[in-house]
């Protein structure tokens, strides 16, 4: 997100408690799930695509975003991510398709 070293250890720590997270899901090439967070959402999946993500995604690719949900801060999107996980997959499944029906509603993420 910035450049390295432009910001010292204590001063990204905040930076990271205090901004907004997304909590994803990717569909993997093989159908299976994964669920992650990330500060920048773009840059994250471009890691995942070029085989620099998580290390469960880098043997799994091609990879598809199908849901995604803006929480406000880290510590919260670890806490939603950590429920995401939890779900039995079709527990992530329906929650996958009631936010495509509701984008379609029109009402947003």
């Amino acid at each position: 997100m910035w450049a390295s070293g432009a910001f010292g250890r204590e001063t990204m720590a905040v930076v990271r408690a205090i901004v907004n997270c997304t909590v994803y899901i990717l569909r993997r090439g093989d159908g299976t799930l994964y669920t992650g967070i990330a500060i920048d959402l773009k840059v994250r999946l471009k890691a995942h695509r070029e085989g620099k993500g998580a290390r469960y995604t880098r043997s799994r690719r091609p990879q598809r975003l199908v849901y995604q949900e803006r929480v406000r801060d880290r510590s919260a999107a670890l806490c939603r991510e950590l429920q995401v996980k939890r779900l039995a997959r079709k527990e992530k499944l329906a929650l996958i398709a009631g936010a495509r029906r509701r984008r379609r509603a029109g009402g947003g993420r």
